[in-house]
């Protein structure tokens, strides 16, 4: 507060304005901050050698406070790259810190965008087999529309499975997230419960997330691939909003019908695994710690824990779009939860 103050007087004495009346008390404040020989000096001059010297004082003080304020800053940044191990952490005035989150080895837990008690152990006993047979004029519309999305997707990708993947999981983790944020609103908006559907599209929105950052570990999308994630997900999530407006029901069945699509995807990627036309490379560690596999797991364990959820997130749809045919909402059958 002194050093504000002292810098305004200065300036304000540098440039002429101050008054006879105040002189003495600037005076007085500035001989305060000089050492003794100066104070005792007879000169004329005391009062300006006086600022000067305050001024280089103030000078080096500044500096002293730039490089202190400089070094806290370097201490106290982390970086986009930082690694999970490291021990750097940003200090806040709210106290807000991620707990010491440990594995069951006694090992630092290293992921940041997903906890122990998120991880699960895929159920591969589901049955693969299963399909809607469309009967309802609604059925055969979200079915044949489906068939038609598939024909792009197998002409620019073909047999470039881990590529197709990559591309089939950044649409559908669309769905879920629409659905919940709707069915959040609605709740909201109505004051009524929802009968746990919220949390459990959310949780199949962030489940099907998983799966993209898993692929992506596993295939490096080019720039083409990239650009047409872009094009696909603001044309597919605006369409799938309004269509879950208009008709829940319709917009369950077709995700039901692209998960039956996913589930054949995936069961053409383990074949060509098997027969060696894709290497069966190890698996990326974040999937071996979100699926809890064994640590020598490899890329067709990874697939089949995949493909087992994308089973599971086909009865989820298809229950959810057979609520709404009977001429019930969501929030009168509960939700599976959980139920991967």
């Amino acid at each position: 507060m002194n050093q504000h103050l002292a810098r305004s007087l200065i300036r304000s004495l540098l440039h002429g304005q101050y008054q006879n009346s105040t002189r003495y008390v600037v005076s007085s404040f500035i001989l305060k901050r000089c050492p003794e020989p100066l104070r005792a000096s007879s000169s004329p001059n005391y009062f300006f050698l006086g600022v000067s010297h305050l001024g280089r004082h103030l000078s080096s003080a500044s500096s002293a406070e730039t490089a202190l304020s400089e070094k806290d800053r370097k201490e106290n940044s982390v970086t986009d790259g930082a690694k999970p191990n490291d021990s750097l952490a940003v200090n806040s005035y709210w106290g807000i810190a991620r707990p010491n989150v440990k594995r069951e080895d006694g090992t630092a837990w290293p992921w940041n965008c997903f906890m122990p008690w998120e991880t699960y152990e895929a159920d591969l006993s589901i049955d693969l087999s299963k399909h809607h047979v469309p009967k309802t004029f609604l059925d055969k519309v979200a079915y044949r529309t489906v068939k038609l999305l598939r024909i792009p997707t197998d002409i620019f990708f073909q047999r470039r499975y881990g590529c197709r993947a990559m591309m089939l999981e950044t649409v559908a983790a669309v769905p879920g997230m629409v659905g919940g944020m709707l069915l959040h609103l609605k709740s909201l908006r109505k004051f009524q419960q929802t009968g746990g559907w919220v949390k459990a599209l959310l949780e199949e929105a962030e489940n099907e997330r998983m799966h993209l950052m898993t692929m992506v570990e596993l295939v490096q999308p080019k720039w083409y691939e990239r650009l047409l994630v872009l094009t696909v997900q603001g044309v597919f999530f605006n369409m799938f909003f309004v269509l879950y407006i208009l008709s829940p029901k319709l917009a369950h069945r077709i995700v039901g019908y692209l998960e039956e699509e996913a589930i054949h995807s995936y069961t053409e990627y383990l074949k060509d695994i098997d027969s060696g036309a894709i290497e069966n490379v190890p698996a990326p560690a974040i999937a071996i710690d979100y699926w809890r596999l064994p640590k020598d797991a490899t890329l067709k364990d990874v697939v089949l824990v995949i493909r087992a959820d994308e089973a599971h997130h086909r009865d989820v749809n298809h229950f959810a779009s057979d609520i709404h045919f009977q001429g019930k909402e969501l929030k009168e059958a509960a939700a599976p939860i959980g139920y991967h």
